[in-house]
């Protein structure tokens, strides 16, 4: 099955297909429009999640997605839709779930998937082993695998399988040797790393969604668990270590929740770091909702953690 989906991959590579997803509120109202139902291209059916016509698709990619699994009907039509989408990041094709994404184990790649490899692509160096942790889609290890900066297979880690399952799809779609573990942020990483990075969820989700329910009181505790355990392996290298860490932080009366969340573990760590606003104003429309009632805002934040070598 997964091999079929790297095929349905490189079949839509040649025929130059490209998509940026957006957040999902903008392809909620995009795809609301009746011009845009059913699907008319191949953007539509695996960017947009359209349901789709038998005939649309070439067929190949069509036989594809029933060998790959990922050919649904739709609930509402006597259509097709698949049940994955790919997005364009850094110039590489990346599978993950179909819109909406409402499942438990969904694997999400959106804005925030732009931005975080943005961030780590300026700030990282050529390191002897990278781990993604929490990879989802694997976007941000296998595009550092891209531009040469693991001397080894990138580690991609997650405790999510259908994450795991992409992940590994998309690092033979894009030609890079990567390890795929199912680990509980570090947990399952044996071995020294010397460039951890990572892409936490940050929002409390009532519907406790792997990808974007961070826990705690605003969202915060699972990055600050990541922060925590990689600056705890990263003291054990004998190289010493970096952290990239891409979230985001709900402001309280001018308080940044997540930062004040890690200060002591970089403290006790004895790190180097930087600390820094990307964005000072994402998924405002979180606010409307009880459990960020005294959250003045949300911002994207990009956290640099060096540990020195012992």
């Amino acid at each position: 099955m997964s091999e079929a989906l790297v095929e349905l991959g490189r079949g839509l590579e040649r025929l130059g297909y490209r998509f940026s997803t957006v957040t999902p509120g903008a392809q909620e109202i995009v795809n609301a429009r009746a011009a845009n139902r059913p699907a008319r291209s191949l953007r539509d059916v695996f960017g947009w999640s359209r349901p789709f016509a038998t005939g649309l698709l070439p067929a190949d990619l069509f036989e594809l997605m029933q060998v790959g699994g990922v050919l649904e009907r739709d609930a509402v039509s006597d259509l097709w839709r698949s049940s994955v989408r790919f997005s364009t990041v850094d110039g590489a094709l990346f599978a993950h779930s179909a819109f909406p994404t409402k499942s438990e184990d969904a694997v999400f790649l959106g804005p925030d998937s732009v931005r975080f490899v943005n961030a780590i692509v300026r700030s990282a160096s050529r390191v002897a082993r990278v781990a993604d942790v929490g990879c989802g889609s694997g976007v941000g290890g296998i595009t550092l695998a891209r531009r040469g900066l693991s001397a080894s297979p990138v580690i991609l880690g997650d405790i999510n399988r259908s994450a795991l399952r992409l992940a590994r799809v998309n690092a033979e779609l894009s030609g890079v040797p990567a390890e795929v573990v199912h680990s509980d942020v570090l947990a399952g990483v044996e071995g020294d790393i010397d460039l951890v990075i990572a892409n936490p969820p940050y929002l409390r989700d009532d519907e406790h969604r792997w990808y974007r329910d961070g826990a705690g009181a605003y969202g915060e505790a699972i990055g600050a668990r990541m922060v925590r355990e990689a600056l705890l392996r990263l003291r054990d290298n004998p190289r010493g270590g970096t952290l990239l860490l891409y979230t985001g932080s709900a402001i309280v009366a001018g308080n940044d929740v997540f930062l004040a969340s890690i200060l002591d573990d970089l403290q006790r760590a004895e790190a180097e770091y930087t600390y820094s606003e990307i964005d000072p104003d994402v998924f405002s429309d979180e606010l409307a909702k009880p459990a960020y009632a005294d959250v003045e805002r949300i911002a994207a934040v990009f956290l640099e953690a060096r540990v020195a070598p012992r």
